[in-house]
């Protein structure tokens, strides 16, 4: 049965290490904890939740886009694991846009990223996968991957003058865009 696992905070200092290689994807405890990340990403209203914010040191992470009372215009995507990912390439431009963060409650931040990546990863099956992602799944991907070197998207925000409460993002930034 999948459970929701508790999600650690910024001060915990496994946020802040680089996560370690998964070596056997098949091995029950990641294939266990690879469903529970689901079962969490869901129940926080997330779009996406790295092994290391559930105090797991693992190259792993969720991409789980759908729009949600956090992010209602996220595009809606299929849940899906990506064991050891890497950006293999990535375009010049670069946008900003805000970001949130299960393991950063409370605060929103205006993180500049890539509009376009090309990624490799294996999935929970041992399969390679490369894909290009845009937009904002290509900012899931990189938030999430940020996690797995230990950094969290506050580190990325060029001035703290780019930073708001959740309760302003939603009642300026969401209430703008509808």
């Amino acid at each position: 049965m999948n459970k929701s696992v508790p999600i650690i905070q910024l001060g915990n200092p496994m946020l802040r290490q680089k996560a370690a290689w998964v070596e056997n994807i098949q091995n029950e405890h990641i294939q266990k904890l690879i469903d529970d990340l689901i079962f969490t990403v869901s129940q926080a209203n997330g779009v996406g939740i790295a092994a290391p914010q559930v105090a797991e040191s693992y190259r792993l992470f969720i991409v789980a886009s759908r729009p949600n009372s956090r992010y209602p215009d996220a595009p809606d995507m299929e849940p899906t694991a990506m064991i050891n990912p890497r950006i293999i390439a990535y375009s010049s431009e670069v946008i900003k846009g805000w970001e949130g963060c299960l393991s950063v409650p409370g605060i929103r931040g205006l993180v500049p990223r890539y509009q376009k990546i090309e990624i490799e990863y294996t999935d929970r099956n041992g399969k390679i996968q490369k894909q290009e992602l845009t937009d904002f799944i290509a900012r899931i991907f990189q938030h999430e991957y940020d996690h797995l070197e230990g950094k969290v998207f506050l580190d990325r925000v060029e001035s703290t003058e780019e930073l708001m409460t959740e309760a302003e993002y939603q009642q300026r930034v969401v209430k703008e865009s509808k």
